[in-house]
Order: structure tokens, then sequence, then C-alpha cells
């Protein structure tokens, strides 16, 4: 009977787990550019001359560290569709927009994770030695050039070890979009072992495929530490 649950096909819940994975996965490749970028552009920003500026980008890593992933999802969700509906009445549109709920996961977890990466990446540009920049200056490299060419290789090796932290929270913290009704890993776990009545077998299976996941990603962070640090080897 177990067996039965598990295959692929009409008959079984195989595809709907496996699909889940695929959503699951999607969700937070999908949600690392912005997390990991908006991150970095906060920890530049800390370090603005302007007060107002710094004390803004404190606050809202203070905020976002500081209440539960779920409740930013709802904030987001909510928000957002809120947002939508005042414009919608402001500019007369005929029609009513709606949220979708990936995109909205994706928001509410980019905002969290460019919270926690930007204190990273904080701590990689305070790492990266200022004689450095100034000897690329001197040599005529523009701040643009000095950032890509001399400062950036430098903050990727240092702040790896954090973000790769990062990710492998995120993947755990993806299972929250389960609450908002897409269809990821934990949610069809759910369905599977609502109608078949065997939440032991299905939330099991669930575990070790998080777990799989998961195991593939330290070995790519780990081949990515490994390069990152070849030329210090």
């Amino acid at each position: 009977m177990e067996s039965v649950a598990l295959i692929f096909g009409p008959d079984g819940w195989g595809n709907l787990l496996l699909e889940g994975a695929v959503v699951t996965v999607l969700l937070a490749v999908t949600t690392i550019p912005f997390g990991f970028g908006g991150g970095l552009l906060l920890a530049v920003l800390k370090g603005s001359k302007n007060r107002l500026l710094r004390a803004g980008c404190e606050s809202y890593t203070t905020f976002f560290r500081g209440i539960p992933d779920l409740l930013s999802l709802f904030l987001v969700y909510f928000g957002l569709q809120a947002l939508i509906d005042w414009l919608s009445r402001t500019l007369g549109l005929p029609f009513h927009l709606e949220v979708n709920a990936f995109v909205a996961g994706v928001v509410a977890l980019s905002v969290v994770v460019a919270a926690y990466s930007s204190e990273v990446w904080v701590s990689a540009i305070n790492a990266v030695p200022v004689g450095q920049i100034e000897a690329a200056l001197s040599l005529g490299l523009t701040r643009r050039q000095t950032f890509r060419l001399v400062v950036m290789p430098q903050l990727l090796r240092v702040a790896l070890p954090g973000l790769g932290n990062i990710w492998t929270i995120l993947l755990k913290d993806t299972s929250l979009i389960s609450t908002l009704a897409v269809m990821d890993l934990l949610r069809a776990a759910s369905e599977a072992s609502r109608f078949t009545r065997q939440p032991l077998l299905f939330y099991s299976v669930a575990t070790l495929m998080y777990l799989v996941i998961s195991i593939a990603s330290g070995l790519i962070q780990s081949h990515l530490e490994r390069r990152a640090n070849r030329a210090y080897a």
C-alpha cells in the first residue's frame, strides 16, 4: 500500500512530491539574486556618510531580523494586495489584480534574506584592506572598476561561508509559502498525507528530499569555497 502511494503516475503521489520539490528549489533560487543583491546594497549603504541613510538601513535590518519570517511573508502578501487594490481604485482600473502567491513568497523571502545577508556583506567589506582600494584608485581605476575587479572577488571569498548558511536557512524557510496554498514540497506532503492518511510516510519522504537538496547544496558550496580560495592555498 505504501509503495503504491509513492509511485509516479495517476495512481500515486510521486509526481506531486517531485513537482513540490522543484517549486521549493525554484523559489529559493529565484530569491537568491534579490536577497543577496539587496543585502550587498544595504551593506554598501551602511558605510555611507549620510547618517539618515545609515540609520534607515540599520532600522530595516533590525526590523526584519527581529520578526518571524512567517509574519514577514504575511505582511508582504497582504501589504502588496492592499497596495494594488489602492492603486486600482486610485487609477480607476476596470479590472481587479491579485498578488501571485509565488511572487509574494519571493518578495518576502528576498526582504528577509537581504536583512540577514547584509551583516555577512558588512563583515566581508571590513575584511578587505583599505590599502588595496587606495592602490587601485591610484592606478587610475574608477570606483566601479575597483569594486568589480579588486573588492568583489575578495568579498565573495570571505562571504561565501556565511552566505551558504543563509542559503540553507532559506531552503527551509521556503516551506512557509505553503501557508499561501503554493504547492511546494511541504504542501505536497501535507496533501498526500491528508488523502492517504499516511502522514508519517509522506512527511518522512519530504524530510529525505529536503536533506538531499541540502546535502547537494553543501557540496556545491564546498566547491565554490575551494575555488574562491585556490589562490590562497
